[in-house]
């Protein structure tokens, strides 16, 4: 069984934990009581989302996603009739660099009027001011410009932070979360793609470009599978840049991509048919966006629209009454302590009771914002600013998560985790003593295996009788791992999101594993 193999066997009954990792449905009434389940995906997360690069935002209404209690009648009438509304998603552009994702969420900011001509002829000013390219580059540039806010962005053409950016279709509020292609800021990469509930995999059509990102070292690959491995069940995968010259909408270039694609998706886990969607488009010109092609430009296509696939993609409920658990990637001061994050369980209300984990600081919640909106309260899925008292912004950091006082999140500083060694770097064994930086849910932290326990046999599941000093890469190991600082996380039995994780070293991605154990640690 070859690596690539062993990957896919290791998913863990990765159709099940998709269907339970990634969600923000609106739920009926007689929906809210059903149990989440809690399912079975080991994947990661990184750390700091630039709050400052956020374009233009859209004006939502009725944002209470689960019904607010103890308020006036009224107000109940006016929640009830707002909690049958769109469902909201994340969305992460996943890709090589310069495949064309900050063009492409800029243009569907465009198409979907979040952003004026005014704007669009400003960017496009300063795209020519500081570009010596043909028209057709500067074109391409100033569309991004709408994802790329920052002056190191539009400088240097390529994305460096996490972009954020919202739109609407007629059934889902949208988070554009723009991640960086570039193989220097892969940590980046990992913390959009770890607040994603769906993946837009952005592929070059370009002679050669899509070359470059597939073969070995190209970002392609290692998006996928880090997509994959943080959680991101549902893929599109859309075929960019079918107007250039060198492709010119032509059907056997399109099929050559998929067919390449298609082989290495499933050995990444993916289940192509139930879980891959494939599509062309034009980012540059919007083609195939909001509006299905015109078949005097591309006759052989017959399926939907960027929108509509976006539109379709299912994903399952989340539990509004479990224990309330909110990772925390930024603070900001504004009238308060604000913090920055993403529900992934439970719900929270104005004048909520919380505690801030590790520090085990009891706050209480002033207000909940929802993008610009003020709310009552929110569900799971959604991505909220909560203004907080009873504590200091010096006493949080990315990474601390804000949940339930009656059910905490555990802190510990060693736990028990299962492995998967992809690659390790050139003549590296891995054993115990192996130093690597950790990278769930927000945290980004220095770890070291301090035991290796037991050696998985990859053909039958179970642990090997023998005692395992050492193991090379495709090995699946079970071990303890010990960590600088006490972090927040799950048993991935109980909280997915909270208990997948990777571990890289000197820039690369040498394994990924999940949190079996969190009651070894004195602190827990």
């Amino acid at each position: 069984m070859d690596m690539e193999e062993e990957i896919r066997a290791l998913q863990l009954d990765s159709s099940e934990d998709n269907d339970a990792t990634t969600s923000a449905e609106v739920l009926k009434p007689e929906e809210v009581g059903k149990p989440d389940k809690m399912g079975e995906d080991w994947r990661d997360e990184d750390h700091e989302v630039n709050v400052n690069s956020q374009p233009a935002q859209v004006e939502l209404k009725g944002t209470v996603q689960v019904k607010c209690q103890d308020i006036s009648a009224t107000e109940d009438i006016k929640d009830e009739k707002e909690e049958v509304k769109k469902r909201h998603l994340n969305a992460v552009f996943i890709g090589h660099v310069d495949a064309g994702k900050s063009t492409i969420g800029g243009q569907i900011l465009f198409l979907s009027g979040q952003v004026d001509d005014r704007t669009i002829q400003k960017y496009e000013k300063e795209a020519k001011d500081k570009s010596r390219e043909s028209w057709f580059f500067v074109c391409a540039r100033y569309m991004a410009y709408i994802m790329d806010t920052n002056e190191e962005e539009r400088v240097k053409g390529i994305t460096v932070e996490v972009g954020r950016a919202h739109f609407e279709t007629e059934t889902t509020r949208f988070t554009i979360l723009d991640a960086p292609g570039h193989k220097s800021y892969v940590p980046n990469m990992i913390s959009g793609a770890s607040q994603a509930d769906i993946g837009v995999l952005v592929i070059s059509a370009r002679k050669g470009e899509f070359e470059t990102g597939y073969e070995k070292g190209g970002q392609t690959r290692e998006h996928v599978q880090l997509a994959k491995t943080l959680g991101v069940s549902k893929l599109l995968v859309v075929v960019n840049k079918m107007d250039d010259p060198t492709v010119n909408w032509s059907k056997d270039r399109y099929d050559e991509i998929e067919s390449k694609m298609t082989p290495f998706l499933k050995s990444s886990g993916y289940n192509v048919k139930k879980d891959v969607q494939f599509l062309p488009i034009s980012g540059l010109i919007g083609s195939n966006m909001m509006t299905r092609l015109d078949k005097s430009v591309c006759s052989w296509w017959n399926g939907p629209c960027l929108f509509e696939a976006l539109d379709a993609v299912e994903v399952p409920l989340r539990d509004p009454k479990g224990p309330f658990r909110m990772p925390i990637i930024d603070k900001f001061k504004d009238m308060g302590i604000v913090v920055m994050g993403k529900v992934e369980s439970g719900s929270v209300s104005e004048g909520d009771s919380l505690l801030v984990m590790p520090n085990k600081a009891q706050v209480k919640v002033l207000a909940i914002y929802i993008d610009e909106d003020k709310v009552r309260c929110a569900g799971p899925g959604e991505n909220l600013r909560i203004r907080l008292s009873g504590i200091e912004e010096e006493d949080i950091l990315s990474g601390f998560v804000l949940c339930s006082v009656v059910r905490p999140i555990a802190s510990v500083s060693e736990f028990v985790a299962q492995l998967q060694i992809l690659e390790l770097l050139d003549n590296a064994i891995f054993t115990a003593g192996y130093k690597a930086v950790l990278h769930i849910h927000a945290v980004v932290e220095e770890c070291e295996i301090v035991e290796l326990m037991q050696q998985i046999d990859p053909k039958t599941k179970k642990p090997m009788k023998k005692k395992v000093l050492f193991v090379k890469n495709g090995a699946v190991v079970v071990c303890r791992i010990q960590v600088n600082n006490v972090i927040c996380i799950e048993k991935f039995s109980d909280f997915a999101q909270l208990g997948r994780f990777t571990l890289r070293t000197e820039g690369k991605t040498v394994a990924v594993g999940k949190v079996t154990d969190v009651s070894s640690s004195p602190s827990a």
